[in-house]
């Protein structure tokens, strides 16, 4: 679907912050800028289908380059 461009690393750091974010989300629950912890939603949706449209558009890839 589409071209994989997140590493090994990458991919690690992005689903741990993303996991992290949105469980700032449950954990504050009484905070008026609660609603800001849900940009996790997007590192663990980069993270999990190893694609990165903004990696996409400035021509990066972290994942390691396949022999053969």
């Amino acid at each position: 679907m589409f071209k994989t461009n997140v590493g090994g690393l990458d991919r690690a750091l992005r689903i741990v912050v993303g996991l992290a974010l949105l469980a700032g989300f449950f954990l504050n629950a009484e905070a008026s800028y609660r609603w800001l912890y849900l940009i996790g939603l997007v590192p663990l949706a980069t993270g999990l289908l190893q694609t990165c449209p903004l990696y996409t558009l400035l021509g990066l890839n972290t994942c390691p380059m396949k022999k053969g």
